[in-house]
């Protein structure tokens, strides 16, 4: 295994853990953190959310191991002509955001203090951006090998970028009243 590879592996694991398991520390330590978490956001809009939140985490799951494992590191180029090792910048700006939005949410809601509110909204816009990033990384990867997978993996990112940029950075943060 490259590298490079390895590399991107790595961080998708460790990022990955980080990400549950600070979900998964903030409803354990939170009496009852739904409320919380859903903010404002109307009752007609949280089925569309929960697809979406269903949708988005099996987009991950078909461009995370395309990426991984289907295609080749030294022969792959990203859009703008980018080496695979680029790849690591949106996944770190996912993971690594994604990993601190719960207990940034958590802390505003207790603090409703301006900076707060501007860390969580900063943590959304970087996992929106890098799934920006990764989307057109992958529009952009040349060679297409496996072009099934890899049109799947398109769909996928499409749909993370929904989730992650549409949904999250843009209408839960417009509705959320902590």
């Amino acid at each position: 295994m490259s590298r490079t590879r390895l590399l991107l592996l790595l961080v998708n694991l460790v990022g990955g853990i980080a990400v549950l398991g600070s979900y998964a520390l903030g409803i354990a330590t939170h009496a009852d953190p739904v409320p919380t978490l859903w903010g404002q956001v109307p009752e007609a809009w949280r089925p569309v959310y929960t697809v979406s939140m269903f949708l988005a985490a099996a987009g991950y799951l078909t461009f995370g191991p395309y990426l991984l494992f289907r295609v080749h590191p030294d022969t792959t180029r990203l859009a703008g002509g980018l080496a695979f090792g680029w790849l690591l910048l949106p996944f770190l700006l996912i993971l690594g955001p994604s990993a601190l939005w719960m207990s940034l949410t958590f802390r505003f809601a207790e603090s409703g203090l301006q900076s707060d509110w501007m860390a969580v909204r900063l943590a959304l816009g970087l996992v929106a951006l890098g799934s920006l990033l990764l989307l057109w990384m992958l529009v952009g990867l040349r060679p297409r090998v496996h072009p099934r997978h890899w049109a799947l993996s398109i769909a996928g990112a499409a749909a993370f970028l929904f989730q992650t940029g549409v949904l999250d950075a843009l209408a839960w943060a417009g509705f959320y009243r902590g």
